[in-house]
């Protein structure tokens, strides 16, 4: 068993099975792909991999999404092509849980390398507008890069600090939406990402909690009232999950909204470290390794009052 173990067993009174949820853990992750409708459809895709002799196994809860059995995906026509974008199943379920409609005004908070980004120009038909932004100049390229091979028209590629992002280059004065996956510890990704957990400290974890909230409530704040925020990461720890929900409801003119979910998942804890936290956070998605044969996620929906 892995080493994470001695950082996961802090999680095990949120689990209904810790065995599962540490062999789970312990097994790499398939590669998956999210097939990209702004140009293309899932039969041409599936086609297309079935003349390069490429088996592939469609996801049984999206049909967009599916398992793709080679090595070197970035290599193949589909890829060059824009068809098709690696994403993690979970990855998808954040844009899904915003469903934003053709035309309206989305802003992305954190977008490279731009996976939810295009997912979510797909959603839209590619009509409206994404302002994809992110503040780490080094990762730009690789959301400009994609979004370009797959098609998308509609995104405003911005690189500025989420926590006080403005809207003055904008002729408008709020969003329709916002998405916050957050900056995160990546307990989740452990999958995929052996080294995930290399620099893992609590208070790790409490500053990224300062940077979380700050980039929360700016997106709260310049979301239309009756507007619709998402906030995700792909983390483990309540410290950024429930923890940020429960100041954010505290402090800013916003309440959580129930949705759900295509895939297994758990409620949101109202407790933590002998903490009891805002009883509303129930309507969080927590999901499990486990559960699905996926990653870690957490998902909350709030609306804007």
């Amino acid at each position: 068993m892995s080493d994470f173990t001695s950082i996961f067993s802090r999680y095990e009174p949120l689990l209904e099975d810790y065995s599962q949820f540490l062999d789970a853990c312990n097994t790499p992750l398939p590669y998956v792909v999210r097939i990209n409708t702004i140009k293309t459809t899932i039969q041409k895709s599936i086609d297309a991999f079935s003349d390069l002799s490429i088996d592939v196994i469609p996801c049984e809860w999206n049909p967009l999404l599916f398992q793709i059995d080679t090595t070197s995906p970035g290599n193949t026509l589909p890829y060059l092509l824009g068809w098709i974008h690696g994403q993690e199943e979970v990855s998808s379920l954040p844009p899904l849980v915003l469903n934003p409609s053709p035309g309206d005004i989305v802003w992305d908070t954190c977008a490279s390398p731009g996976s939810k980004t295009s997912q979510l120009a797909a959603l839209m038909d590619d009509r409206g507008l994404i302002v994809a932004n992110d503040s780490n100049l080094r990762r730009m390229p690789a959301l400009r890069s994609n979004l370009e091979r797959l098609g998308v028209t509609i995104a405003a590629v911005t690189h500025s600090d989420a926590r006080h992002f403005s809207l003055k280059p904008f002729d408008f004065t709020t969003f329709d939406s916002a998405l916050v996956d957050a900056p995160c510890s990546g307990e989740g990704t452990i999958r995929k990402n052996p080294s995930a957990l290399r620099k893992w400290s609590l208070e790790k974890l409490f500053s990224l909690q300062k940077l979380q909230l700050s980039i929360l409530r700016r997106a709260i704040n310049v979301v239309k009232s009756g507007g619709t925020v998402v906030y995700s990461t792909c983390t483990f720890s309540p410290e950024e999950n429930e923890l940020v929900i429960d100041k954010i409801l505290s402090e800013e003119n916003c309440t959580l909204v129930p949705f759900d979910l295509p895939i297994a998942s758990s409620p949101g804890t109202t407790e933590w470290d002998g903490i009891q936290l805002d009883s509303s956070l129930h309507l969080c998605k927590r999901i499990w390794p486990n559960q699905n044969n996926t990653g870690g996620f957490f998902i909350a929906k709030l609306e804007v009052k």
